[in-house]
């Protein structure tokens, strides 16, 4: 019959075609893979987490290709897909805070200080001289107005500071300081209780380790290298689960 032929082919039109649905889901799922682009692009993203919160997000959805297979330890905890945002957040923090220190140091054209972000955290490098007489533990005055400035910045950034020193690898034997353990540590002390007392820096949120000459940064084979191991580092630390012992 002629009206039935006619609804036959209305039908075979709608068969033709995508279902209706497919335009939501295609949309959805355009918008979830800008998304994460978005959050990678502004974090340090470790790799590992990232691909398997990929994966994740493809089971989940169903999209998942031939042959792959999830099993329940390949799935990130929800903590750790939060941290993409936070890792983002604090990596701006840092970078402010790197640029607010970096310039009072050419402001006040402040030699042998350095500054610089690792894993650890925004560590302010001090080499021997700066705060310190050779063989000495006691902060020199033109040095404490060098730590007065940097007090307000600390207390502002409301993280863990560590205060590190560090020696080279030439022995030391005096009364006061009967090895290179003696002195890193006294060294790193004296600028924990000088920012205690000075600046009132919680005695919670700040730390002093001496490590000798044990955590070099250069070779003990020349002056030149072993004038850079003697050093102070001030490290402002990234979240306690990130923060690391140097290396």
């Amino acid at each position: 019959m002629p009206g039935s032929r006619r609804r036959s082919n209305k039908n075979d039109k709608q068969a033709a075609g995508a279902p209706a649905w497919m335009t939501t889901y295609g949309d959805l799922i355009t918008q979830v893979l800008i998304f994460f682009v978005l959050l990678f692009s502004l974090s340090s993203v470790d790799q590992k987490k990232f691909d398997m919160a990929m994966l994740s997000l493809q089971g989940s959805l169903g999209i998942i290709e031939g042959g792959m297979t999830l099993s329940e330890g390949d799935f990130i905890e929800a903590g750790d897909a939060g941290s993409f945002l936070i890792s983002a957040e604090e990596q701006r923090e840092f970078e402010l805070l790197e640029e607010k220190i970096q310039k009072i140091i050419d402001e006040d054209n402040i030699g042998g200080v350095q500054v610089n972000l690792d894993e650890r955290g925004l560590v302010v490098r001090f080499v021997e001289g700066v705060l310190f007489d050779s063989g000495k533990a006691d902060i020199r005055n033109d040095a404490k107005e060098i730590l007065d400035k940097l007090a307000p910045l600390l207390i502002e950034s409301h993280r863990q500071i560590r205060i590190e020193g560090h020696t080279d690898n030439l022995p030391i034997h005096t009364s006061e300081f009967p090895s290179n353990w003696e002195l890193s540590t006294a060294r790193a002390v004296n600028v924990v209780k000088y920012m205690i007392e000075r600046h009132n820096l919680s005695p919670y949120i700040i730390s002093a380790a001496g490590y000798s000459e044990y955590r070099p940064i250069a070779p003990n084979d020349s002056e030149k290298n072993r004038a850079l191991n003697r050093r102070v580092d001030i490290i402002i630390l990234k979240s306690a689960s990130e923060a690391e012992e140097p290396k």
